[in-house]
């Protein structure tokens, strides 16, 4: 014996609830990932300011006063991201974050990053996973989404290239020799430890071979330094002035660190940017 058929308005409604269903899914996801973009923005503009605070040409400030008062600048910086997370909250309730991960994940990374040379300038040590959540709560204590360690890991190991950065241009301050070289040490182990979760983090290796290249580059600069330093038995203060003229004499003639001191090895690693795994766009593509 056939069924009944189905009545036309009853499938009519049918198809309008899917329709309705998409469409509220299309416009949660296009707010994510403007969300996702600002957060980016934003992010980039703190990793600048540390930059930028961090090489201040202040006689009367120590270093470490310095590296401070960047972090405090870029903590204050850092919670417009954390209040454009407490808005995205609603919209990854339950499994909608699981569903939109892919939109989520590159601002996220690019915080992680942020919050890491912020928190590297305070204490000179690795934020930790719990750190990075407790800045994703409410004020209850509830997180905003459930931070994954594919994203904490991805976004530390962008740090690196950012350390790079950091050792590098402030060589030629006061002290700059010695920071480089912990700094040198720092990325040096952070590659190490990394190293070991490669099968189990999506795109980690390729930013291992990254932070490889940023390694190397800092590597190249201190031993550069190093090597042309022990031509002079002069104090350390004066080898710090006569580097620092060196390094400023030829940036100005657009030269980099490592030819300012006959080093080419610069010129075998050109490529300063960050593999940051998959684009927003590449996931607009995939999920059309």
């Amino acid at each position: 014996m056939s069924s009944p058929p189905i009545p036309h308005s009853s499938v009519v409604q049918l198809f309008e609830h899917f329709g309705a269903d998409l469409d509220d899914h299309n416009d949660r996801r296009e707010r994510i990932i403007k969300a996702s973009r600002d957060i980016t923005n934003i992010s980039k503009k703190v990793i600048f300011l540390l930059h930028r605070i961090v090489l201040e040409n202040t006689n009367n400030t120590d270093d470490v006063a310095l590296a401070k008062r960047a972090a405090q600048s870029g903590y204050e910086k850092l919670r417009d991201v954390q209040s454009l997370y407490a808005k995205l909250a609603v919209e990854l309730q339950g499994d909608r974050y699981w569903r939109y991960q892919r939109q989520v994940s590159p601002g996220l990374q690019e915080y992680i990053e942020a919050l890491s040379f912020a928190h590297y300038l305070d204490h000179g040590s690795l934020i930790t996973f719990d750190q990075v959540q407790q800045t994703l709560m409410d004020p209850h204590g509830v997180p905003y989404f459930p931070l994954t360690s594919s994203d904490h890991l991805l976004g530390l190991s962008d740090l690196t290239g950012e350390l790079m950065r950091f050792a590098i241009s402030g060589i030629s301050r006061r002290g700059g020799r010695k920071k480089a070289s912990e700094v040198c040490a720092f990325v040096r182990g952070c590659k190490s430890d990394f190293e070991r979760m490669t099968p189990y983090i999506r795109d980690l290796n390729k930013k291992q071979a990254v932070t490889t290249q940023s390694l190397e580059k800092i590597e190249d600069a201190a031993y550069a330094i190093v090597v042309r330093s022990s031509e002079y038995d002069l104090p350390p203060e004066m080898l710090d002035d006569i580097v620092a003229q060196s390094i400023s004499n030829y940036s100005s003639s657009g030269v980099d660190n490592g030819a300012a001191f006959g080093h080419d090895t610069y010129h075998k690693h050109p490529s300063t940017g960050r593999h940051r795994g998959r684009d927003i766009n590449d996931d607009e593509d995939d999920n059309r």
